[in-house]
């Protein structure tokens, strides 16, 4: 017979008061919310909070007192999610979305103002596009670099620091990452090499912010708007089956 309580009633109920913080986002929530959600007394469901808070993986907010997930929670994914991980963990989905467009596809992560790109996978043909692993470039000006942007809900002051970083006006940048955001996907055309093309779309974690982002970087003739679009229709209907646990696409 299956046992199906848990091996630690405190720690079950820890970790379940622990999700359902986290599943409130920014927002939080309330104690008695979370208590009525659990089936427990708010005492009892006060002192898992206390023991989570006492360890950082809850905060609470001092004018609302409402409850958010705390720093150690989301360094946990941080650390599980980080750079050096990435690349084995999303090899897989750049070799299948490489297969199936015929076209270069590239892994970038956000550093600074810049993006660094982590892995590549070339397609074999006999005319390719140049790029190497470790390279860097303008996040302003980068389909993957636009792809992570929209979806941070950045500060209009802090997109204005991107622009200026790459020498981008401000208003192309907005307007490209209100684009992005509408689309579920970002683009650009010849602004970092002449008669290159690319479209991206970010990685998130959950549903929150973007770890990464994936792009398909193609000659600009094979590249029109048109293709972009047909691109990320297959992406969305590839990628969620090939991509590691914790990690999706917009929706």
């Amino acid at each position: 017979m299956q046992e199906n309580t848990a091996p630690v009633e405190s720690v079950d109920r820890a970790l379940r008061t622990l999700d359902l913080v986290a599943s409130a986002g920014p927002a939080g929530a309330a104690l008695a919310d979370l208590a009525a959600a659990l089936g427990l007394h708010k005492t009892t469901v006060h002192r898992s909070l206390a023991a989570l808070r006492h360890r950082g993986f809850v905060d609470q907010d001092p004018v609302t007192g409402r409850y958010q997930l705390g720093g150690a929670a989301v360094a946990l994914a941080d650390r599980f999610f980080a750079e050096d991980d990435l690349p084995a963990r999303l090899r897989p989905a750049l070799l299948e979305v490489c297969a199936f467009t015929d076209e270069l596809v590239h892994l970038g992560v956000l550093s600074g103002t810049q993006v660094v790109y982590l892995d590549k996978v070339e397609p074999e043909r006999a005319v390719r596009v140049w790029s190497a692993v470790g390279r860097r470039n303008w996040a302003a000006t980068t389909a993957l670099g636009r792809a992570m942007l929209a979806f941070r809900d950045l500060p209009r002051s802090t997109a204005d620091d991107y622009a200026a970083a790459a020498d981008l006006s401000p208003e192309l940048l907005h307007a490209e990452l209100a684009a992005a955001r509408e689309r579920g996907w970002a683009q650009e055309t010849q602004e970092n090499e002449p008669g290159i093309a690319c479209v991206a779309v970010p990685l998130l974690r959950g549903p929150g912010r973007p770890v990464a982002a994936l792009s398909v970087t193609a000659p600009a003739e094979r590249m029109p708007t048109a293709r972009m679009a047909e691109v990320h229709a297959r992406l969305t209907e590839l990628l969620p089956a090939l991509l590691p646990p914790g990690i999706s696409l917009p929706r």
